[in-house]
């Protein structure tokens, strides 16, 4: 800062806006605005940079890392919020901006707009499509259960598994279903199983709480991690009305984990039933099949008759049928004998050795025609070549120099002098003679 003796106080630029800013933070270290978002950028730094405005002001606001990863959700321009942050100065431009610590969107809580973001990106990206979900098997012989070992919902599913059919194998896989590694334990999980267990069914579950307490089934990685499964996956997350992003990926969604357990395995007691029925119906059947087809026995025994009437019959038959076929192959042999013989006296008539001679004699004509056409056409050539060959030599620029010329070239580019204009006292030109040439530098040059 420089003072004058007597003049007013001269700030430097830096100064003005150090004191500028200082003024700034001291009064505005934690406000809170609301404003609507526009030029919102996300750039590969993990930074959140953005202009909140309203009708008639717009202040810039950055977002820094630290800060984004608590954001369930993700700003987009035109949306309403309301933010805290503290009002800071950005030295090197001269501007000031809110530097934000929270942000939340208006009208709507951010886990809930979090939610919908997610759930509209992976309906885009076909994550949800009924037709490629995977069938659960009728009756499964070996269940991986993917929740917490401590919480009710995992006694709830046991206890009706129990209950229904307590031959099937139930394997506990225990993760975190709440917080922030919640999310990472469960998809660890999926691939475990793919990958280590030889399981029919994986059963995601844990019990009732509120959207933040079920936030970890809200992600897309466990999305695409369900998709990833090449084993079924049942989704049993919270209570009925619960639902959750796992629960529309998943290939069956279960209201509550016990309802898990009966859409997963029917009851023994009911399937030992449905056999029994089964059974009866069964023997019924072939009962009433078996009094049928003895009813049809006993109409073809009475039908049928003594066959030796009917053998006796067909002996006769065959024996005529024989007679008629030798006459006929007699009479079909008179009649190709006769053709043979007419076929025989045409090709004597007509003997390919007959005409063999006279095709040998056109032969040898043309062959003697054809060779005395080439050599009468090879002679043309040559007497044509040479013609060529002594007029081209009469053309050659060698030609004319054997018989005294010279070809000059100026140096260094080789270009062909054809007056003396095109050099100068000094200039270095080649001459090319009949036999050699010369390396000249010129001397006088004559118009």
């Amino acid at each position: 800062m420089c003072e004058a003796t007597n003049g007013p106080k001269i700030y430097t630029v830096s100064e003005l806006t150090e004191a500028i800013q200082d003024l700034l933070e001291e009064h505005f270290d934690f406000v809170w605005i609301e404003g609507e978002i526009s030029n919102f950028s996300a750039p590969v730094s993990g930074h959140y940079y953005m202009v909140i405005k309203d009708e008639k002001a717009q202040i810039r606001a950055v977002m820094f890392r630290l800060q984004v990863r608590y954001l369930r959700f993700l700003p987009e321009d035109g949306m309403k919020v309301i933010a805290q942050g503290r009002v800071g100065l950005y030295a090197p431009r001269g501007e000031y901006q809110i530097v934000l610590d929270y942000l939340e969107p208006v009208g709507v809580g951010a886990l809930a707009l979090a939610f919908e973001q997610v759930k509209e990106k992976l309906a885009s990206q076909g994550i949800f499509d009924k037709d490629i979900k995977k069938p659960l098997p009728f009756l499964p012989k070996k269940v991986a259960v993917i929740t917490s070992p401590t919480g009710a919902a995992v006694r709830d599913f046991l206890k009706v598994i129990r209950r229904r059919f307590a031959n099937i194998e139930i394997l506990i896989v225990p993760v975190r279903v709440q917080g922030d590694q919640a999310c990472d334990d469960i998809v660890k999980a999926l691939d475990l199983v793919n990958r280590d267990l030889d399981v029919d069914v994986i059963v995601l579950t844990r019990g009732g709480g509120s959207l933040e307490d079920l936030w970890a089934f809200n992600q897309e990685d466990l999305a695409l991690a369900i998709r990833r499964s090449k084993i079924p996956v049942v989704s049993a997350v919270g209570h009925e009305i619960d639902l959750t992003i796992s629960d529309l990926a998943a290939d069956l969604r279960a209201p509550t984990p016990s309802a898990a357990a009966e859409l997963l395995v029917a009851e023994k007691e009911t399937l030992i039933n449905r056999l029994d029925q089964a059974r009866t119906r069964l023997i019924s059947a072939m009962s009433l099949k078996i009094r049928g087809q003895a009813d049809v026995l006993g109409h073809l025994k009475r039908r049928i008759q003594d066959p030796r009437k009917r053998l006796a019959d067909s002996w006769m038959r065959l024996d005529e049928l024989h007679s008629r076929i030798v006459r006929l192959i007699d009479l079909a042999l008179r009649d190709k004998k006769k053709g043979l013989g007419a076929e025989m006296r045409a090709l004597r008539l007509h003997s390919p050795a007959k005409k063999m001679v006279s095709i040998w004699q056109q032969l040898d004509f043309q062959r003697t025609t054809l060779v005395r056409a080439i050599q009468r056409k090879l002679r043309e050539m040559e007497m044509n070549r040479s013609l060529l060959e002594r007029r081209i030599i009469d053309l050659s620029p060698l030609s004319i120099l054997k018989r005294g010329y010279s070809i000059t070239l100026k140096l260094p580019e080789k270009r062909v002098l054809k007056d003396a204009s095109g050099v100068e006292k000094g200039d270095q030109v080649q001459v090319l003679l009949g036999e050699g040439e010369l390396g000249c530098r010129v001397e006088k040059v004559e118009g």
